[in-house]
Formats: C-alpha cells, sequence, structure tokens
C-alpha cells in the first residue's frame, strides 16, 4: 500500500473516531476495559504484564520442515525459486498481517506471506444435525453412538452439535469451525468418515439426545493463494529491529524510573497492579510511558478509539512484556 492511500485510510478512521468522541453515552464492558473516570470507589485501573517472545524472533521465525502444515517446506523452496505455489482452503505458512511468520535460510530472513491469485468452485459435504429424540428414550430411533466413531468424526458430532444447540439459542457457537449451519468436510476428510456415504448411519447419539443425520452437498467458492517468500535481512539484528518496529508500542529503562515505580512494574508481572483514582505520581510515571494517556486525560467513557489504548507491546530492561490496563471493582 503506497504511503499516499495509507495516509488517507488513517485519516479517514481518525476523523471517524474523533466524530465519536464526546458524543456517545459511556459504553461498557464486561471487563471494563474502555469503562472508567474519576471518583469510581472501588474501581481500580489494572496493570497487567504478561511474557512476549524474547527475543522477539523466537517467536516469529518458524522452521518450514516442522510446521503443521506439511506442505510448507515445498511452498517455501518453490516461492524462493521463483516457482508457483498454489493452496486452496487453508493459506501457505499460516501467516497473518498480525501474526507474521519468518523463515531462514542460509544466513538469509524471509517474510512468508501468500496472495490470492484465482477463484475455484468446489463441493463438499455439509453435516447438520438435528435433535429428535432424549437418548434411551423409547421412541427414539436407532442411533450409533457418537463415542464409537473415529477421534475425527467425533469432532465433526460435537461442532454440528453446537451448531444445532443455537438453533434454539442455547450456548455458544465456535463461528469457523461451525460453517453453514454444520460442518462442512474436505474431500480428504469425508472419504475417511463413516458419518458420509451410502453406508452412513442416518441417527448419532451425543450427550443423552439422539440427533437425526443430513448431509447435503454444496457448492463452494474458494480463493486460490499462491506463497510468497521475501528477504527482508541478513542478520538476527536486523530481523529483531524489524520486530520491534512493528509490535513494540513502548520502551522503558529502569535506570531511568524510580524505585516505586520499578516496583509497580515487578508487581504488575504477577497477578497484576491496580490503584484507584487520583493516582500515584509513580503509576502516572508508568501509564504515560505506556503512551496510556486515554487512561489519565479526558474522559475515557466517552473517548473514541481507533484502536484499544489498554492492549500493547513494551520493552523494559531488554524483555518484552504484553501489556494489558482494564478497569476492575473490588469486592
Amino acid at each position: 500500500m503506497d504511503q499516499t492511500r495509507r495516509r488517507l485510510l488513517l485519516t479517514g478512521a481518525t476523523a471517524g473516531a474523533l466524530s465519536l468522541s464526546g458524543c456517545l453515552d459511556a459504553i461498557g464492558s464486561d471487563d471494563g476495559a474502555l469503562a472508567g473516570g474519576s471518583g469510581d470507589g472501588g474501581r481500580h485501573l489494572q496493570l497487567v504484564l504478561s511474557d512476549a517472545p524474547t527475543p522477539l524472533r523466537s517467536g516469529y521465525v518458524v522452521d518450514v520442515a516442522e510446521t503443521e502444515r506439511p506442505w510448507d517446506r515445498d511452498a517455501f523452496a518453490a516461492a524462493r525459486n521463483g516457482e508457483t505455489y498454489t493452496t486452496q482452503h487453508r493459506t501457505p505458512f499460516g501467516s497473518r498481517p498480525d501474526d507474521p511468520k519468518y523463515a531462514r535460510h542460509d544466513g538469509t530472513y524471509y517474510r512468508l506471506g501468500h496472495v490470492v491469485v484465482d477463484e475455484r468452485a468446489v463441493t463438499h459435504p455439509v453435516l447438520r444435525l438435528s435433535a429428535v429424540a432424549e437418548a434411551g428414550a423409547d421412541e427414539s430411533p436407532e442411533a450409533i453412538d457418537a463415542d464409537d466413531l473415529s477421534e475425527a468424526d467425533r469432532t465433526v458430532v460435537h461442532v454440528a452439535h453446537m451448531a444445532a444447540r443455537a438453533r434454539g439459542n442455547e450456548g455458544g457457537v465456535p463461528w469457523g469451525a461451525v460453517r453453514r449451519g454444520g460442518f462442512v468436510f474436505r474431500d480428504d476428510d469425508a472419504a475417511e468418515s463413516r458419518l458420509v456415504g451410502d453406508d452412513a448411519p442416518g441417527h448419532v447419539a451425543y450427550r443423552e439426545r439422539v440427533y437425526e443425520i443430513d448431509i447435503s452437498r454444496e457448492r463452494f467458492y474458494e480463493p486460490v493463494y499462491r506463497a510468497t517468500v521475501e528477504p527482508v535481512a541478513e542478520s538476527p539484528e536486523r530481523l529483531e529491529a524489524i520486530l520491534r518496529a512493528q509490535f513494540v508500542d513502548a520502551r522503558l529503562s529502569g535506570d531511568g524510573l524510580s524505585g516505586q515505580t520499578r516496583s509497580i512494574l515487578r508487581d504488575a508481572q504477577g497477578e497484576g497492579y491496580g490503584e484507584t483514582q487520583p493516582y500515584s505520581s509513580a503509576y502516572r510515571t508508568v501509564l504515560t510511558a505506556l503512551h496510556a494517556r486515554a487512561y489519565l486525560d479526558g474522559n475515557i467513557e466517552k473517548d473514541a478509539y481507533v484502536e484499544d489504548p489498554g492492549t500493547g507491546m513494551v520493552q523494559y530492561d531488554g524483555t518484552y512484556y504484553h501489556y494489558r490496563l482494564r478497569f476492575l471493582t473490588r469486592e
């Protein structure tokens, strides 16, 4: 994305936030992450520091020969040599903008990625369940017990069961695993499943209920991904600098902090550190150093944000931490 377009998008996002700021009623959340203000009595602002990969590259550099995707090694070799390697359904390398992956070869670090180069129409079986009876009831139809299925098929039944349960507005649904109101098989999975085919059972018993099994073959339009690799660094230090630029929001040095401020940061690495307003000078120093001014200036109940001001990554004396700020109410 060119810099002009990036600036336009950022300006638009910021303008949208500014148009909302101060014009909304106080909006709270379950964990209080964006709620608060002065005079809250028992409500305190808690800071928690949790370990992040140190060095950062230890969390982002992968061995393509040992990932959960067996094709990553071939994809890496092909893309590195200028050849085309494509996949469907799953992206090469599993790399995302917010979770990039890198690999090292002959001393060079490459950023792993993908681009969409085509669309393909495919047909997949979709399994849906419908509850028909209580297990063990006189009128319940003959059904296979889910415990007698393979682990893969038990997973299918579990996912489809949650989709069926959600039709009655009960419980949560793992959208992503649930697709089209059931479980979508890939071709290889369907070939190995007892739940698909001419000899498939018509009903399955699961969690004290009997479900009717419905299988339909449906059309999907899937992107075709081409693996990409881009050389970005010739040394571990250079890659570390690249990752810091992407992910580190604040940098602290203990030499420049008071003993009380360092104590707050130590406590935050355990169960967390919190204060009620008015905050101490040391706590204000920590919040300012984390660039969390939204918790000090203005009214955080009515502010609007381009990004959540309560989360980020900090480098403290050479070690990286994820930080989380949220309001909690003491019992």
